[in-house]
């Protein structure tokens, strides 16, 4: 029993550590390990640790997780450390050993429900995917088919749970599923080729690493989360014609073209703006004389406020994607809406949240709401939206508020609030819900005709 307790832990959403190898007797502490670049006729030593760390040899350093410790070990940016270090005395990989305790888990692990239960149906999926990019075919999905496989609708709570699943598998996203739109296509890879591969593999997919160390991957708003990143761009050559690029501009309404000499190759852009200058100084002069080279351009991948400053002096910027390929373009106007999309329900949820606190505090004590709440409550500001459920949900608080409404009902409409106001505040990049903001703005009228009492 205390097995099978152990083994729904494992796939309860985080990712595989040594220790669990340990404790499933797959590995002994003191194992030896072996990182080799064969190319490079390079060989590094480790061994476990009886806390699980991975200890480097011979100078001892120890390291939480085997990725880490060979990323050390090589002087790489990154590497796989499931896939390259291997145990000595059996010529296993840390990665075997790992799948076959995800297959012993998911063969002795009892039935179970909810979003923490095992689920063997995702486990064997990602078994096929794994084996397709192995074989160097690997799957396509949209973003929104990837998180349908866990019955996900967006990037939001799930998103550590869908990223544990793939890390155990050793599968990543190429573009990274993170950092580009519902709507864009993305491979599942093997998360490196082998240690011969590793660096030429890294570079293809950059950051998204199946590392178990997530915390330096940044989770904010980036460039590829914009529709327009890399949604294809219109350009011309640089021996294109003016009547060519005008043409282009004014069909599209465009205030500015790539231009490009091979996919990879910007060589700048031609705008209104730089036509006119060039014209003005020579009517008989060609578009070349109308291209500025100094425009900016970034990885999609790259957090979107670190590109405004660029936005403010040029208007635009043009995104490279996972490829290096020249795929988009991102303006004033398309952060303007994007940050526009995300502040209204960020208004409408703090309006929410000062209207409920408001509420309970008119009419209960802090040593009443911490009593309801089982634990010390030193401010009314410190309340959580569950917290507010919790009060409000008892049924002599919400006698005493004398509101002429369904507790129950009204409980139920707050914990979609709680789940909303998650994603909100975790930044999302994803477009909220249909009717998200109208349930938000009726709450809130609500709150206004209910929760003041003047």
């Amino acid at each position: 029993m205390a097995d099978e307790r152990r083994s729904n832990y494992l796939l309860s959403g985080r990712r595989v550590q040594v220790r669990d190898l340990i404790e499933a007797g797959l590995i002994g502490p003191g194992a030896k390990l072996r990182f080799q670049r064969r190319r490079m006729r390079l060989t590094y030593h480790a061994e476990v640790t009886g806390s699980g760390w991975v200890r480097l040899l011979p100078d001892g350093q120890e390291f939480p997780t085997p990725s880490r410790a060979a990323a050390v070990a090589a002087g790489m940016r990154a590497v796989d450390g499931w896939l390259v270090w291997t145990v000595v005395e059996t010529g296993r990989t840390l990665d075997v050993l790992r799948q076959e305790l995800l297959d012993r888990a998911v063969a002795t692990a009892p039935p179970a429900s909810g979003e923490q239960a095992l689920n063997p149906r995702i486990h064997e999926r990602l078994r096929e995917a794994r084996k397709r990019a192995e074989d160097h075919n690997p799957e396509e999905f949209s973003v929104r088919e990837l998180l349908g496989l866990w019955g996900a609708k967006d990037r939001g709570d799930q998103i550590s749970r869908i990223e544990a699943d793939l890390a155990n598998h050793g599968l990543v996203t190429t573009p990274s599923f993170r950092k580009v739109t519902l709507d864009s296509t993305v491979r599942l890879v093997v998360s490196s080729a082998g240690a011969d591969e590793v660096s030429a593999h890294l570079a293809s997919v950059e950051s998204a690493v199946a590392d178990e160390e997530t915390e330096d991957d940044p989770i904010g708003l980036t460039v590829g989360n914009l529709q327009s990143a890399l949604g294809g761009l219109c350009s011309v050559a640089p021996n294109a014609t003016f009547d060519e690029a005008l043409t282009k501009m004014l069909l599209n309404d465009f205030s500015q073209l790539a231009v490009l000499n091979g996919p990879r190759n910007l060589r700048g852009a031609v705008t209104w703006r730089s036509i006119a200058h060039s014209r003005h100084a020579d009517p008989q002069a060609g578009l070349s004389a109308a291209i500025e080279p100094d425009v900016g351009v970034v990885r999609y991948d790259k957090e979107l406020i670190d590109v405004l400053p660029d936005l403010q002096r040029t208007g635009f910027v043009f995104v490279r994607d996972q490829e290096n390929v020249v795929a988009g373009i991102v303006t004033t106007a398309d952060v303007v809406q994007q940050y526009g999309q995300m502040a209204m329900p960020f208004f409408q949820v703090g309006e929410v949240d000062r209207s409920l606190r408001r509420v309970i505090s008119r009419n209960l004590s802090l040593d009443q709401v911490a009593g309801l709440c089982n634990r010390p409550v030193r401010s009314f500001d410190g309340l959580s939206m569950g917290d507010y459920q919790r009060v409000l949900g008892d049924p002599g608080v919400w006698a005493t508020l004398g509101w002429p409404l369904d507790r129950s009902v009204f409980i139920e409409r707050l914990d979609e609030i709680r789940k909303i106001r998650n994603d909100v505040m975790h930044f999302n990049p994803d477009q909220p819900p249909e009717g998200t903001i109208d349930k938000l703005r009726k709450l809130n009228a609500l709150l206004r005709q209910y929760g003041d009492p003047s």
